[in-house]
């Protein structure tokens, strides 16, 4: 397991954000800070997400902030180059995966079959992300490959909440749970930063409570 990757599994759960602009990237990042999960998933699903990154990065240099749903060489590209510290897909892309990981950088594909798992093996990766997490099975469907697949830990996403986070972060081979609830879009969008600070630090909370 990558350095990265431990430091995000002491912190177990990384918010995914979805920013619409970029104006909301430094009042986020200071509330996740302050809230106790100084971490981030920016997702590249918005024009948005390459200069948030970078205005993170820059503001805090000690928080891990990494791209998600980067779907092809030329975001990841952009990503890196705005400062993401790791870089995540839904899917398992082959000629993504080898680019990122060429570059030294951390790179958690998506998986949800052995098929795909296997995949992910052949690129050496001992870390992957399950998705999209409940609809696939959830923690029953994790546990079911990780038997076979002994090296293997996960980082699930998709579905998980602050109700059933604790059932997938009291399981060894999960590093850490991807999480939106506790930024979500709507908050963004409101400016509710005191209240995205309040479930950032319940959920900080459960982790505590559940990995000492």
């Amino acid at each position: 397991m990558t350095e990265m990757m431990k430091k995000l599994q002491k912190l177990g759960i990384v918010p995914v954000v979805v920013l619409n602009s970029e104006e909301d990237a430094l009042p986020l990042a200071e509330r996740l800070v302050k809230g106790g999960l100084p971490c981030a998933e920016v997702t590249f699903r918005t024009a948005a997400a390459e200069e948030s990154i970078r205005r993170m990065v820059k503001a805090y240099p000690d928080m891990i902030v990494g791209a998600g749903t980067v779907l092809t060489c030329e975001q990841a590209d952009r990503a890196i180059d705005a400062g993401a510290k790791f870089i995540v897909s839904p899917g398992l892309n082959p000629k993504v995966t080898e680019y990122v990981l060429k570059k030294g950088v951390p790179m958690t594909p998506g998986v949800c079959t052995p098929t795909e798992v296997e995949a992910a093996l052949q690129f050496g990766l001992d870390v992957v992300k399950f998705f999209p997490a409940e609809p696939s099975g959830g923690l029953k469907m994790i546990k079911a490959m990780a038997a076979p697949y002994v090296g293997l830990s996960f980082m699930p996403t998709g579905g998980i909440s602050a109700a059933n986070v604790r059932e997938y972060l009291a399981y060894d081979r999960i590093v850490a749970c991807g999480g939106s609830w506790m930024v979500s879009g709507s908050l963004v969008k409101e400016g509710k930063f005191d209240e995205i600070e309040n479930l950032v630090r319940e959920a900080a909370g459960i982790v505590k409570e559940i990995r000492g």
